[in-house]
């Protein structure tokens, strides 16, 4: 073969070889990628100019807020990119989890129901909803102030459960919740056409019941989002997919006009909204990491893509395989022993631009029932689109990856490890 150009990362010829039969393999996947990409930059590129975004719109406001022209074009832009009739879009909410329980206290009375079609949501989702508080104590929660929960469990398969979800609105069901992403789930993430189908069942049976989508991790993996296929709200972080890997902090909703301005006087107060809310000077990088979004997202599946074939090759389970249809960019990997899992994750970490020296260990993270090993040397502080990977050191040993924002160092982190894991059998 010709010079092996990865032998001063200590990768062998025989995995560059691998790699390469890898690469063939999911050229046909990575043409699909690219396509998707191809469409979601031009929709993101048309949003810009039907918007008449201009450099006067990169400018900063301080205090209230008032009148910010930037912020009130990203937020049209935003709007059309999902399908909806407005999106809320600020640096001052600092996680998905914030922004989602913000969308539930605003959309929600006491006495009525939130239905979670998906199964139980993550844990400090859960958390906050109350579902899972072990003391009889205030703290805030949803059930603290006398709203309700149920929940349906998916199919089998993964896909929402139609004739359970009917059986299940009552009255007071008010909204009906969705997660796309798998999370740190086994299951598959939703696509499409299973939100479509709970959309098109709910609105069937009570028009009046809100359909309120957990967007994070799906934009932009697919052509459309969840208001555009008749969700009457979504949200989600912008240190996810949709700040494209530029954004130091912020979350979005979209959806029908009134509830996001329920959900923005959540966030600030009733009477203010929408209104107030400075940009600080980050419009520049909310609007540049929304340009970006498409392609970094389109980065991060050939990553994930490869990295699920290649570590299928070396003796791992992997979903989705690397074929399989994608709505998130989360990525599962089942390794054989503790050992294996371990290492991974210390070459995701060696393959980090930042805090590449550290070696991660698993340690006792509160809320699990195992250790956790960690990687992540991210530039922005829990970015999930930056390349990280994580999991409970325990049978089947797995380990959630998610992001990057170049495909190459994906790669790299990925052959590294499995140029170990062969070394460590021999």
């Amino acid at each position: 073969m010709k010079d092996n150009p990865f032998a001063k990362y200590g990768i062998s010829d025989a995995v560059v070889e691998m790699a390469s039969e890898a690469m063939t393999t999911v050229s046909s996947v990575f043409r699909k990628i690219d396509e998707t990409r191809e469409i979601n930059q031009l929709r993101v590129l048309d949003a810009f100019r039907n918007a008449r975004f201009a450099e006067a719109h990169l400018g900063a406001t301080t205090g209230y807020g008032y009148d910010d022209i930037g912020r009130e074009k990203i937020e049209e832009m935003y709007a059309e990119l999902f399908g909806a009739e407005a999106a809320y879009v600020r640096i001052q909410v600092a996680c998905g989890t914030q922004i989602l329980v913000a969308c539930l206290f605003g959309i929600l009375k006491p006495g009525e129901e939130m239905l979670a079609v998906t199964g139980r949501p993550y844990d400090t989702l859960a958390s906050a909803l109350g579902v899972e508080k072990k003391e009889d104590t205030f703290t805030g929660s949803l059930l603290d102030y006398g709203m309700k929960y149920n929940e349906v469990q998916l199919l089998e398969d993964g896909s929402p459960d139609l004739l359970l979800i009917r059986n299940a609105i009552k009255p007071e069901t008010k909204v009906v919740f969705l997660q796309k992403s798998k999370g740190y789930t086994s299951r598959r993430c939703l696509r499409s056409e299973d939100i479509k189908a709970v959309v098109d069942l709910v609105k069937g049976i009570r028009d009046d019941i809100i359909v309120f989508v957990d967007n994070c991790y799906g934009e932009f993996v697919e052509t459309s989002e969840p208001c555009a296929l008749g969700a009457d709200l979504c949200a989600g972080s912008l240190i996810k997919n949709a700040g494209g890997g530029i954004c130091p902090s912020g979350a979005y909703v979209c959806g029908r006009k009134d509830l996001v301005e329920r959900v923005a006087e959540r966030v600030t107060a009733p009477g203010l909204g929408s209104h107030v809310g400075p940009s600080l000077g980050f419009n520049r990088q909310i609007a540049q990491g929304l340009f970006m979004a498409p392609h970094v997202v389109a980065e991060a599946l050939k990553g994930a893509v490869f990295a699920s074939k290649l570590l299928e090759m070396a003796g791992c389970h992997c979903e989705p395989a690397f074929d399989e249809p994608r709505g998130d960019i989360v990525q599962s990997v089942a390794f054989p022993n503790a050992e294996q899992m371990v290492h991974f994750c210390k070459q995701v970490q060696n393959c980090s631009p930042v805090d590449s020296f550290v070696s991660p260990e698993p340690w006792d993270m509160p809320g699990y029932d195992a250790q956790v090993v960690m990687a992540a040397g991210a530039f922005v502080q829990g970015s999930s689109i930056e390349f990280s990977a994580d999991g409970p050191v325990k049978p089947p040993y797995l380990v959630y990856m998610q992001g990057g924002l170049v495909f190459e160092q994906v790669k790299l982190a990925v052959m590294m490890a499995v140029s170990g894991m062969i070394e460590n059998r021999g």
